[in-house]
């Protein structure tokens, strides 16, 4: 497993766990070893700050997108390409069913090995893949599905093939369409919500957020940048910008915490996916009621309101 800096003594404890797991009597010592590592993790996970929320967020081995699909999305069928330019593998979508329930899906990938994160572009999407996006968004509203998203980008792509062929008109485009569709849509931001590359996928009449996600209109680093042209300063910009999951929902930006396990999800995908599963269906019944214009007339003043909320 990858350990982030602050995670550093749980590799002496989890070295000795592995020694004696080899001894035939070590069994009260590994209990009691087993029990410092999650006194350690539940102390340490209670008092993260914004920048370490942050790597956690990044952690390599979280569930991403592709996981939470599998698991909870029956008979999955891809739906691909934005009938324009190409296919775009950073947003993995289709249809299938929830809880019973006929549903477009819609994620962003990053990729869990060197091969897989070249090829989804780490989770950073182009303008066929907000194309794709908006033209999934449109199927969905035609055949009355709801619509899930899962969150979970650095941002878009800022390539210059990107920019030429239109990377902010797509991104405006997609934020558009997602405020007209006139089905239920829900958002989970699983990771990263990096500025308008996640909103064109988070402007949700419900946006749910993983304990330790994060959602900014730019990096730490990237803040740091251009705030002081030193993106060592990082931590000091993520305790600025207001990036973590109990910031946002004090500030009305999303409507729900989804709690993680001990540790992060990246220790437990099997109860990460549960937290999420039953959090999306609360979201779902909660307004399954909701007219078309209640459903459009929700999701429009939310997020005319962000700039606001967060004075």
């Amino acid at each position: 497993m990858h350990f982030l800096d602050f995670e550093q003594p749980i590799i002496e404890l989890e070295a000795k766990i592995r020694d004696l797991s080899l001894l035939d009597t070590a069994s009260k010592e590994i209990f009691s070893l087993k029990r410092d590592v999650n006194s350690f993790l539940e102390k340490t996970y209670s008092k993260l700050s914004p920048w370490q929320i942050a790597q956690v967020a990044r952690h390599p081995d979280r569930p991403h997108a592709s996981n939470y699909i599998n698991a909870l999305i029956k008979d999955f069928q891809a739906l691909s390409g934005d009938r324009s330019f190409a296919d775009d593998n950073a947003i993995i979508s289709g249809i299938g069913s929830f809880n019973n329930q006929s549903v477009m899906v819609i994620g962003q990938e990053k990729g869990f090995d060197t091969d897989s994160r070249v090829k989804h572009n780490f989770g950073m999407a182009k303008p066929e893949g907000y194309r794709k996006v908006s033209r999934l968004m449109k199927l969905a509203d035609k055949f009355n599905m709801p619509l899930i998203t899962f969150v979970d980008t650095a941002g878009a792509y800022p390539g210059v093939g990107a920019e030429e062929r239109g990377q902010a008109e797509a991104i405006a485009s997609c934020i558009q369409d997602s405020l007209e569709i006139k089905v239920p849509f829900i958002s989970v931001i699983i990771g990263e919500g990096g500025s308008g590359g996640a909103i064109a996928l988070a402007s949700a009449n419900k946006v749910l957020m993983l304990q330790n996600a994060i959602y900014s209109v730019i990096s730490p680093e990237g803040c740091a940048s251009i705030l002081w042209r030193d993106n060592n300063k990082a931590e000091l910009a993520a305790d600025s910008l207001g990036i973590t999951a109990n910031f946002l929902k004090e500030k009305s930006i999303i409507e729900e915490v989804i709690s993680e396990p001990i540790g992060g999800a990246h220790r437990d995908h099997i109860l990460s996916i549960k937290n999420v599963e039953e959090a999306l269906k609360n979201a779902l019944n909660e307004i399954k009621g909701y007219t078309e214009e209640q459903l459009i007339k929700d999701r429009q003043e939310k997020f005319l309101k962000y700039g606001r909320l967060l004075k």
